[in-house]
């Protein structure tokens, strides 16, 4: 008799594998109406299982398909990286901008490393008047690198062919301190002022619906200036050059540069201008001066990174820039560091100047009178000495009455107003060609150069337009239609109105500027 055991009826043990085999064994047969005799599930649970296996599939498919695309959008941004890296690289080793200097200002920078004489930077024996209005709260300019870098420039030219002029207000006791401590070192001629109480009577005033009373900003920027530039009236001497200095940090030799090299004139060797700017930078990146600025037909600054000027008109000053010259025309520039042809801003004692529709020379700082119309007076200033000829600008050759400012802004020389940022121009100027074709297209997208619907305007020329009467905000002020003579500064200015206001404790801030009231066309 064959024997049984109970084992073989024991069901084999399965594996998870076994039972998704059989669910697919089973689809046939639940597709077809049968249901397999050895099933022990349900229908739903079977279409339950198949669903879940499909989107187990599924998902398993996008899952490939995105790391797929992960992996080539991780290639093409690798390869991007690298041919963005080997730019920069070759940008930076080989096509710098503004790094290589002109054959003459290597050899106003040899002449002056291979000696310590005083004197050594003033090959022609120039005399220069450098003015300065300063505002130096903690005494950090005067009593620091500002100061130290100013005496060397002093003895560069040579002390007896240099006069100095500083005006300074209303700092605190560290500040005054410093200006008297540097007064000891100078060793030229030189007045240095100090006032603690700055007296605003005189000054233009604007009253706002809050009645609140506010001097107007420029009217007291170009006080100040004025008055670092007095003792030129009193002077015998006529000097060649003026240098304006603001509270910048900069390289005396870069200074001297300004001064003896901008737009040299090749057949004596000598600076031909009627002023040359540097460049001025807030941080390693960004130019600073945008309201003082204007390219050589008069339109307003793009996006304040390289190469500065916008596409805008035959975009001349953009060219000019680009292809690396030391002068670059435009109609105004300030840059924290200015050298003018000292003649505009003296009596007419070689019979350099003419009168001008009765405007006597000298020039002085200025501001504007319209009440919503604001204009630098950094801008005004080289407004004003292009309404006259120099000797020097008469030299010019191949040039023809009308095709050249004078005015000039030199990209080699620059300066910032902090000395980290001063540290780092060297380097970044080295890449900041790759920067052009950005800077087009991002102005372009901002709108930049912004709207001026002076620039155009021809002196002389009647203009019918909106502007704000009756002086005050809140005492029937109001727009209103008037004819006016246009003027030949008008592609310095914009609708706007800034007033002084309390400095921080850092001494940062003291001014803002007050909304244009709406009026329909009105661009501000």
């Amino acid at each position: 008799m064959r024997r049984f055991t109970r084992s073989w009826y024991e069901p084999v043990p399965r594996t998870s594998h076994d039972e998704d085999e059989e669910i697919e064994l089973a689809w046939p047969s639940l597709m077809a109406g049968r249901y397999p005799s050895h099933s022990r599930v349900s229908t739903v649970e079977h279409l339950l299982a198949i669903i879940v296996q499909s989107i187990q599939a599924v998902k398993r498919r996008i899952w490939r398909r995105s790391l797929f695309v992960f992996f080539k959008i991780r290639k093409v941004f690798s390869i991007l990286v690298c041919l963005l890296s080997s730019l920069i690289l070759i940008t930076f080793a080989f096509f710098p901008s503004y790094t290589h200097l002109p054959p003459h200002y290597r050899a106003l920078q040899s002449a002056v490393e291979a000696s310590t004489a005083r004197g050594r930077g003033n090959i022609h024996n120039s005399t220069v008047f450098i003015a300065v209005s300063l505002y130096d709260k903690t005494g950090v300019l005067a009593g620091g690198a500002w100061g130290q870098s100013l005496l060397d420039l002093i003895d560069m030219i040579g002390p007896e062919r240099v006069y100095l002029s500083i005006y300074e207000n209303n700092s605190d006791a560290e500040g005054e301190q410093a200006l008297w401590n540097l007064r000891d070192k100078v060793p030229c001629n030189h007045t240095i002022a100090y006032d603690a109480h700055f007296n605003f009577t005189g000054f233009p005033t604007v009253t706002l619906p809050d009645g609140s009373v506010y001097v107007r900003r420029v009217a007291y920027l170009a006080e100040v200036r004025n008055r670092a530039l007095q003792p030129l009236a009193n002077l015998s001497i006529q000097f060649d050059h003026l240098l304006v200095l603001n509270d910048i940090y900069f390289n005396p030799l870069d200074a001297l540069q300004l001064l003896f090299s901008t737009h040299t004139n090749h057949r004596t060797g000598r600076p031909d201008y009627r002023a040359a700017c540097a460049v001025d930078f807030i941080n390693p990146f960004k130019f600073y001066d945008t309201f003082a600025t204007r390219d050589f037909e008069g339109y307003s600054m793009g996006l304040p990174f390289f190469p500065w000027f916008t596409t805008a008109g035959k975009a001349e000053s953009r060219a000019d820039v680009l292809r690396g010259t030391d002068a670059v025309r435009v109609r105004s520039c300030w840059g924290g560091m200015v050298a003018f042809d000292a003649g505009f801003f003296q009596p007419d004692t070689k019979n350099q100047l003419s009168s001008h529709r009765g405007r006597p020379v000298p020039v002085r700082f200025r501001s504007e009178k319209d009440l919503f119309w604001e204009s630098s007076e950094c801008c005004l200033i080289h407004a004003d000495i292009q309404r006259w000829h120099s000797s020097s600008t008469d030299e010019m050759e191949g040039e023809e009455e009308g095709e050249d400012t004078g005015i000039y802004m030199n990209p080699f020389i620059r300066v910032a107003y902090h000395p980290v940022s001063f540290s780092w121009l060297q380097t970044s100027r080295r890449v900041e060609r790759l920067y052009s074709l950005v800077h087009g297209l991002l102005s372009t997208v901002f709108s930049f150069p912004v709207h001026n619907p002076r620039r155009t305007e021809a002196p002389g020329q009647e203009i019918q337009e909106m502007i704000w009467v009756g002086g005050e905000m809140n005492d029937g002020g109001h727009f209103a239609p008037v004819t006016r003579t246009a003027s030949h500064d008008g592609f310095c200015g914009r609708w706007d109105l800034q007033v002084l206001a309390q400095r921080d404790e850092t001494g940062e801030g003291g001014w803002f500027s007050v909304p244009v009231p709406g009026l329909p066309g009105l661009s501000a």
